[in-house]
């Protein structure tokens, strides 16, 4: 008996897509064995053994079109092989494939049958990659964004593609404060975009940190330096309150104010490699 199951084995020792899995497995009576065998024999065998192995290394791209800025992030064992022009020229076929078949998550993408090439799916020409590059090539996530009219984006690439950032502005027309802002992101990596975005039990822990070096002192003092110390956390993990790396003399907050009033940090997203 053929189960979903075994095709799910069949292609994570393989890395062989799906739909090929499950004729292997149909022409082998089910046995998972002599599918491989069979893999083999067809001409993929160079999937087969390479697919477990880890894969760490790696790039993140992005593309866009009118509507949505897709993000993708793929995995290699080595970074020569990250490096390739072939691996380069994968990322951007399957960032521009993410704005094209607007997927909802990873399962979903790799079973789509490649634009490029109706025979394929998704999965199966990151397979026919693993076998052209000799390394595990693993597509690990993405992430796909519906623009808005009335707002303005801005994406960068830092270290060569091995971290991506965006940034959303709340008005059109800022395009080039907003490419500032993800400039910003890479090199400063803020973790929150305003206080009220950081959990409470953070803040709590903070809290205790910072008492626990206090021990001592007058509750009225301990209560004020408390305070200070919270403010100074904030500003070094929230995008809103860090120093702007172009202009030290003005916060993130600041500098997008300067630029329009009313204009706001929508949101941000900072992706590096392996995290």
């Amino acid at each position: 008996m053929i189960t979903a199951q075994k095709v799910k084995e069949l292609r994570d020792r393989t890395g062989v897509g799906m739909a090929k899995c499950k004729e292997a497995l149909k022409g082998a009576d089910g046995d998972i064995e002599v599918a491989i065998d069979n893999l083999r024999k067809a001409g993929m065998a160079s999937a087969v053994k390479k697919e477990g192995r880890a894969a760490n290394e790696g790039l993140i791209g992005f593309a866009q079109n009118d509507s949505h800025i897709s993000l993708v992030e793929i995995n290699s064992e080595t970074d020569f092989v990250a490096k390739n022009d072939k691996f380069k020229d994968f990322l951007k076929t399957v960032a521009k494939e993410v704005l094209t078949s607007k997927p909802s998550d990873i399962e979903s993408f790799l079973t789509t049958k490649f634009s490029k090439d109706a025979e394929l799916t998704v999965d199966e020409y990151r397979a026919s990659m693993i076998q052209l590059l000799g390394e595990n090539i693993i597509i690990k996530r993405f992430e796909l964004i519906e623009k808005k009219a009335d707002h303005s984006y801005g994406t960068y690439a830092h270290m060569q593609g091995k971290i991506i950032t965006f940034v959303e502005l709340s008005k059109a027309g800022f395009d080039a404060a907003a490419r500032d802002i993800a400039m910003h992101v890479a090199a400063e990596a803020p973790e929150y975009l305003n206080p009220e975005d950081v959990p409470q039990s953070i803040i709590d822990r903070e809290n205790e940190i910072a008492k626990s070096q206090m021990k001592g002192k007058p509750e009225n003092i301990i209560k004020k330096i408390l305070t200070g110390k919270i403010q100074a956390y904030f500003d070094q993990v929230c995008l809103t309150k860090q120093k702007f790396v172009k202009d030290s003399k003005l916060s993130v907050e600041a500098f997008v104010a300067s630029q329009s009033d009313g204009l706001k940090v929508s949101q941000f997203i900072r992706w590096q490699v392996g995290n």
